[in-house]
């Protein structure tokens, strides 16, 4: 069965009172999964944005929701150590009764390691940080108590490098995350995937597979067209003369569309084997489009 679930831009004005909403929101219209991503600056530009920081967010959401899953996309091993992180998710797991998914990365935004100390590695050495921070928070687990709720803890991860980050999947993820709008590439990657799955005896499908991607959604070509122009304001490299170039600029990277067209592109996508679509929930005060998914394409994707 094919699921949503909304992904949360923290660091482009989010705020603690409309994370409420959304932790509320997002689990009462019966999404599968809540994230939101850990930065700590707008990677748009514009540095008056809110950005609340992540793991506290995480802790209260494992307050303010009672069944859905939830977690970091992701978390970079260059802004925590890992045993510390590991403690802290061991901790917002438990506070969840078991439904943290801890997501993990290497760390790539190189403006804001600069704009606020934190050293910016080499390619090479943040992903040999990355893996031994996988294993640091295996050892931590093991070692240190509380105990997460969940054995074992399901990883996240994300990356296309077929040398290092796609073997590691294998070795590593319960879920992996594609954040680009190319079914070649993603055919092709989930193959990589698969071949090293092989190569330690894992079977491939003991994976979740997941697709993040914007959205712009609307009843009619009117409310269309208005939901656009409101998304243009919040991502900046969408605007453009008109709605209509919005729409056409956005469909290189986002679903867009009437409930039934954005159905249909989805299933372009289900049908290679995708398990869930996180979908980069932007207009943070727009309850309207997320009962929009709710009601007219949650069902007709699953």
């Amino acid at each position: 069965m094919t699921q949503l679930g909304i992904m949360i831009e923290g660091q482009e004005g989010l705020s603690w009172e409309r994370w409420r909403n959304l932790c509320h929101d997002v689990e009462a219209l019966g999404f599968a999964s809540l994230r939101r991503s850990e930065h700590l600056i707008s990677l748009m530009g514009d540095d008056s944005r809110d950005c609340i920081d992540c793991w506290t967010s995480l802790a209260l959401a494992a307050e303010w929701t009672k069944t859905i899953q939830f977690g970091p996309m992701v978390s970079p091993m260059t802004f925590h150590h890992a045993a510390v992180l590991a403690r802290k998710a061991a901790a917002v797991d438990r506070l969840s009764g078991g439904r943290l998914i801890l997501g993990v990365g290497a760390g790539w935004n190189e403006h804001e390691h600069v704009t606020f100390g934190i050293p910016f590695l080499t390619l090479k050495e943040r992903m040999d940080l990355f893996e031994a921070g996988v294993a640091r928070i295996r050892d931590t687990w093991a070692k240190s108590n509380p105990k997460p709720a969940q054995n074992p803890m399901p990883l996240l991860m994300g990356g296309v490098g077929e040398k290092r980050a796609l073997p590691l999947v294998a070795r590593e993820a319960a879920e992996w995350n594609y954040t680009r709008m190319d079914q070649q590439e993603y055919r092709h990657k989930r193959e990589v995937i698969n071949q090293s799955c092989r190569e330690i005896g894992r079977d491939p499908a003991s994976i979740r597979y997941s697709v993040m991607a914007n959205f712009i959604i609307g009843r009619d070509r009117d409310e269309l067209r208005q939901r656009a122009l409101q998304v243009a304001e919040v991502v900046p490299r969408l605007k453009r003369d008109s709605p209509d170039e919005i729409l056409e600029a956005a469909r290189q990277g986002a679903f867009v569309g009437t409930p039934e067209e954005v159905v249909e592109q989805m299933r372009g996508y289900a049908k290679l084997g995708v398990d869930l679509f996180m979908l980069q929930h932007f207009l943070l005060d727009d309850r309207e489009a997320l009962k929009l998914l709710a009601s007219e394409v949650i069902p007709a994707v699953a």
